[in-house]
């Protein structure tokens, strides 16, 4: 078993760690997907299609590249599977609130 200060060590160290732009660019990241999960409370009518598209396929596109990529990413796998989540659900939504049925307007009284 190990210390904590050498878990925090080897955190710090880590190719992956803190000291490196491969730490810091996910976690300003998270600031997209936060956006995004804000912006569930806009009206669907008001999402817009090319940026959800752009946020779906960024979050697909790295959470495979982070896969592959050594040592393994997993703050930037976690980033981008949580964009292509809301990037489509936000897709989802607004799909869904266009192919909604209008409420017919009632018949005005003729006279």
């Amino acid at each position: 078993m190990t210390s904590f200060g050498a878990r925090v060590k080897d955190f710090i160290n880590h190719p992956a760690g803190p000291r490196t732009i491969h730490f810091w660019a996910p976690t300003f990241k998270w600031g997209i997907s936060i956006a995004n999960i804000a912006d569930l409370q806009r009206p669907p009518e008001k999402v817009s299609y090319p940026q959800q598209l752009a946020i779906t396929a960024t979050g697909l596109i790295w959470s495979r590249y982070s896969t592959q990529i050594t040592p393994v990413n997993y703050n930037l796998l976690a980033v981008n599977v949580f964009m292509a989540i809301t990037g489509s659900y936000q897709l989802f939504r607004k799909m869904t609130s266009e192919n909604k049925p209008q409420p017919m307007a009632a018949p005005s009284p003729s006279s």
